[in-house]
């Protein structure tokens, strides 16, 4: 439990410096895309391939991917029926916030902590809810609120494939499905990049970490909260006394359920229509959120 809790508080000082150094102006929120970009495109691919250099592909793995598309489509679905009275953007609002999950910026940093060996559960995981973030969401909401303009299957194919992460994922499966290896030297120095993605990521979303908003913009994500939680907490209940699961298995699954919202959910709501400052604020609020939750089910369940 102490390391749990150290692990935490590591983790809210990393948060916590990255807001003072925007708060002070030493740094502006501005570089937080210039660090996004650092991640996304060097260290977060390097934490895949290193975790699945030599990783046995197995029915376990191919059941996450298929899990990460499930749970996403599940809660998109919810969100359309719980919004089904409010206006089209304050829909597409609630599900984008609803649907997703931050593995390799939040998820992902906070878990191998932990858990080194569930590494490869959590990618194969974010395979699957690269599908959905990258295309997939945008299409399904798109139907649920019967807009024309439909995202294709074409630009959710390449749009997947110009993600360095989902390019490294498709690489490493590959090569794990035909067990062919990668020389040990180059491990080597992608372990070293690797090792940098959990302080970038936490100080980035502190550099992001929004604390204000509108009065008036409060009703609306107080509901995508509470409906993205109540749903989170659900699955984590399922996961945890329901289905026969492997314990490591178990604990991915459970810790994933109530894990913060992604950057793409903020991207695709900016993109809808939504103000900046709300859907800013919502990520905050989820990141601060998720982070209590799955310190007490790290607790409860480590």
């Amino acid at each position: 439990m102490r390391e749990i809790l150290l692990q935490a508080i590591g983790f809210c000082f990393v948060i916590f410096l990255g807001y003072l150094m925007k708060r002070i102006g030493l740094l502006r929120k501005a570089d937080g895309g210039t660090l996004s970009v650092i991640i996304v495109n060097i260290t977060l691919p390097a934490t895949v391939i290193v975790s699945l250099a030599s990783v046995d592909v197995s029915g376990t793995l191919f059941f996450l991917l298929i899990m990460g598309i499930i749970l996403n489509i599940l809660v998109i679905l919810i969100g359309g029926r719980v919004s089904k009275k409010q206006a089209v953007l304050e829909r597409k609002f609630q599900m984008y916030s609803m649907s997703g999950y931050n593995i390799g910026n939040f998820s992902l940093p906070f878990i191998q902590g932990f858990y080194p060996l569930a590494v490869p559960f959590l990618l194969m995981f974010d395979i699957g809810n690269s599908v959905m973030l990258t295309g997939g969401s945008t299409l399904l909401i798109d139907k649920v609120v019967g807009s024309k303009e439909e995202t294709t299957f074409k630009r959710i194919v390449l749009s997947l494939f110009k993600s360095a992460p989902f390019t490294a994922y498709m690489g490493m499966l590959l090569l794990r499905i035909i067990q062919v290896g990668l020389p040990l030297e180059l491990i080597g120095i992608l372990e070293m990049i690797a090792k940098a993605n959990g302080f970038l990521s936490m100080f980035m979303i502190g550099l992001y970490l929004e604390l204000r908003l509108p009065k008036k913009a409060m009703r609306l994500v107080k509901e995508a909260l509470v409906w993205r939680y109540l749903c989170g907490v659900a699955f984590a209940l399922l996961f945890a006394f329901v289905l026969p699961l492997d314990p490591l298995l178990r604990i991915v699954l459970v810790v994933l359920s109530v894990a913060p919202m992604p950057t793409f959910s903020v991207i695709n709501s900016v993109k809808a229509g939504m103000p900046e400052e709300t859907v800013g604020f919502t990520s905050s609020a989820s990141i601060l959120i998720s982070l209590i939750l799955m310190t007490v089910i790290m607790m409860l369940m480590g």
